[in-house]
């Protein structure tokens, strides 16, 4: 799963899956330009770690809610690296509200962000992509495929993502652009310790592989979908959620 010169801009990447894909890349041998919103420093020490590692890397800040900056994060990740071969869309926010309750200014937020945010990112990468080619991977969530109450606007976020995903792997396909989704589980990130009553261990024991995910189980799919080893994978949504949506049937019988 070589990435040896490749350059790769990862969106979102000052904490989380995003950080550690960003590094990841470079650990197998990819530049890469971090973008970030409010986490500059953990994006800044990301930086120093792949610099560290003899790769140039550097941070840039955006927010993707706007299109004008979604383009200008991508042209300046192109100045920066000279050309971009990966875009990895990480960048996004999560929130749940009862649909009943659900405010206008709640809705926009998600979707500028989570949607609309990724879809400019993709588009003004693809444009500088259709002479060379790459590869476009969106992140999505399992909650694109099953769904959870109280998450009315986040799950329609991911659901879309998930569905253009698809319709734009077709039309990027003849540019030797490949699209393709990764849809995690539930992965550790600094956020679940603001949860009440959050325990790793407790949160394992409801996971059939008998733990919670870690950045680095996403980042290596991404490095994995990056690399010409996953050169016939296209248009499609990987899962990495420990087994999480294969829990299907309903124990009525159970405490």
């Amino acid at each position: 799963m070589s990435l040896t010169n490749r350059c790769a801009l990862v969106t979102g990447a000052g904490v989380g899956i995003g950080r550690e894909t960003a590094l990841e890349f470079a650990r197998r041998g990819a530049d890469v330009v971090l973008s970030y919103h409010s986490s500059g420093e953990g994006a800044q020490s990301a930086v120093d770690e792949i610099r560290a590692m003899g790769r140039r890397a550097t941070a840039l800040r955006a927010d993707v809610s706007r299109v004008d900056e979604c383009r200008a994060l991508v042209d300046g990740a192109i100045a920066f690296l000279g050309r971009l071969d990966v875009l990895v869309n990480n960048a996004g926010l999560s929130a749940s509200s009862p649909f009943l309750t659900t405010t206008e200014e709640m809705f926009d937020r998600l979707y500028h962000i989570n949607m609309r945010g990724q879809f400019f990112c993709a588009q003004q990468a693809a444009r500088h992509m259709c002479d060379s080619g790459g590869v476009i991977i969106n992140m999505l969530s399992i909650h694109g495929i099953q769904s959870q109450a109280g998450w009315s606007v986040y799950d329609g976020t991911k659901g879309a993502i998930a569905a253009w995903t698809r319709t734009i792997a077709l039309e990027l396909a003849p540019y030797r652009i490949r699209v393709v989704g990764v849809a995690p589980g539930a992965i550790e990130v600094p956020r679940y310790f603001d949860m009440p009553g959050y325990s790793p261990e407790k949160a394992g024991r409801r996971i059939p592989w008998g733990r919670v995910g870690q950045p680095a189980d996403v980042a290596r799919v991404c490095a994995f979908l990056a690399s010409d080893d996953a050169d016939f994978v296209v248009g499609q949504i990987v899962v990495v959620d420990g087994g999480t949506l294969a829990q299907f049937a309903l124990d009525l019988t159970s405490d």
